[in-house]
């Protein structure tokens, strides 16, 4: 039971990564290019787009604040 809820959180802190490093990368081009890729894909501040710019924002308070218990967790795992 107790390797199947890590397997799951092991899932989230993945699932989480994805949208902040996408979030990263769509802020990148906007600085680099002021080009907004999740507007040119969702529309601008379209309700889709403000539920992907709410998943990223969620997704980075997320990853802040389980940092070191993430870290002690896959340490753990690599052990066994």
């Amino acid at each position: 039971m107790m390797e199947r809820v890590q397997e799951m959180m092991k899932s989230l802190d993945v699932i989480t990564l994805f949208f902040v490093v996408l979030g990263a990368l769509n802020w990148g081009l906007v600085g680099i290019f002021s080009f907004d890729l999740i507007a040119t894909i969702f529309g601008d501040m379209s309700v889709l787009s403000r539920i992907v710019y709410t998943l990223i924002g969620v997704a980075g308070i997320y990853q802040l604040s389980q940092f070191k218990i993430m870290h002690t967790r896959w340490t753990h795992a690599e052990a066994h």
